[in-house]
């Protein structure tokens, strides 16, 4: 007996799929798909959860000094002659960073293996290249998904039956983080 559906789908677009519904519902808190879909993806995601409550708190942080350009009212760079060009002035800041400890390095690069990079385009300009930023869904999870579910032993997500498609019948249901 197979331990996961096959969801009528070859190898390689099945995995496409749960990949995108993952990011998805980790995303946006909750998808709407068929049951045995959801199922599925349920599995995946409650995995990663899991992965993030228990590695949340293994990072130590560290000061380190970073070379920052010098800007000036309007956030542009300000520039010195030396030698007859024209050099951008940078200032040494101590800026404070998060270390991942070697196990929740690892844990990190498991959920990059699942998760799909995601881009946010702001609504006001949607058009617009320079005002989209990447979403880091990663720290997501371990910033703010982890700390909600620390008490929690398991069941992250539920299904809420919503009824039968029109086109096809198929069972829809809600899957969404507790």
């Amino acid at each position: 007996m197979a331990k996961y559906r096959k969801l009528g789908r070859t190898s390689d677009q099945r995995k496409a799929l749960l990949r995108n519904q993952v990011t998805a519902l980790i995303y946006n808190g909750r998808i709407v798909t068929t049951e045995s879909k959801a199922k599925e993806v349920r599995k995946i995601a409650e995995g990663l959860i899991a992965m993030a409550v228990k590695e949340k708190d293994n990072f130590e942080e560290v000061t380190i000094r970073a070379k920052v350009a010098r800007k000036d009212k309007d956030g542009k760079r300000v520039k010195e002659v030396v030698n007859g060009k024209r050099v951008t002035v940078y200032d040494e800041v101590d800026k404070t960073i998060k270390k991942d400890k070697p196990s929740r390095l690892h844990a990190r690069r498991q959920m990059l293996k699942v998760l799909y990079p995601v881009k946010y385009v702001p609504s006001e300009a949607p058009g617009r290249k320079k005002n989209t930023k990447q979403v880091d869904l990663v720290a997501k999870l371990f910033d703010e998904i982890a700390p909600k579910y620390t008490s929690r032993n398991g069941g992250y997500t539920r299904i809420i039956k919503i009824g039968q498609r029109k086109g096809d019948g198929a069972l829809e249901v809600l899957l969404e983080l507790v």
